[in-house]
């Protein structure tokens, strides 16, 4: 969707406060030593681990926990910033507009990854380049644009 105004910033606020509710998220593109990604399973989809910000908690403090919780690991670093995602869905009658902060992180841990189950998460697990195939096959179309910021894609 594309929307042209003279004042583009009145025409967002009036987005967020009348039609949708505005949610803000942060969450992280991982890398492990071996230079793996890593993503969640969760409503079927493959997707990156993100969350809902908490009052008072900015999106960097946000990313790294709830990359932890989502995923069961520790010890997390943020190397840099992406750009943020938007994205819109209705819940419970709802139409939410939801504006994530992404950021790619470095984890040098050897835990075992843990899917939040009472999350909907099913799967967690770590993918090499050549095979994010499978991912794309099932994910969505944000997450690729996400890996492209992270110069991520493969060639």
């Amino acid at each position: 969707m594309f929307i042209i105004h003279e004042k583009p910033d009145e025409v967002l606020k009036i987005f967020i406060n009348d039609i949708f509710t505005f949610i803000e998220a942060a969450g992280g593109v991982i890398l492990n030593s071996k230079n793996e990604i890593l993503f969640i399973k969760r409503f079927g989809k493959w997707d990156l681990p993100k969350g809902k910000i908490d009052d008072n908690e900015t999106p960097t403090i946000t990313a790294l926990r709830e990359v932890s919780e989502e995923c069961g690991i520790s010890g997390l670093k943020i190397i840099r910033p992406l750009q943020s995602t938007y994205h819109y869905y209705s819940m419970k009658n709802r139409q939410i507009l939801k504006r994530t902060y992404w950021y790619v992180m470095k984890y040098e841990g050897n835990e075992i990854c843990k899917p939040q189950i009472e999350e909907d998460i099913t799967e967690v697990r770590w993918f090499d380049k050549k095979d994010l195939v499978i991912v794309f096959q099932n994910t969505y179309n944000a997450i690729v644009d996400v890996l492209n910021d992270a110069g991520l894609l493969p060639i």
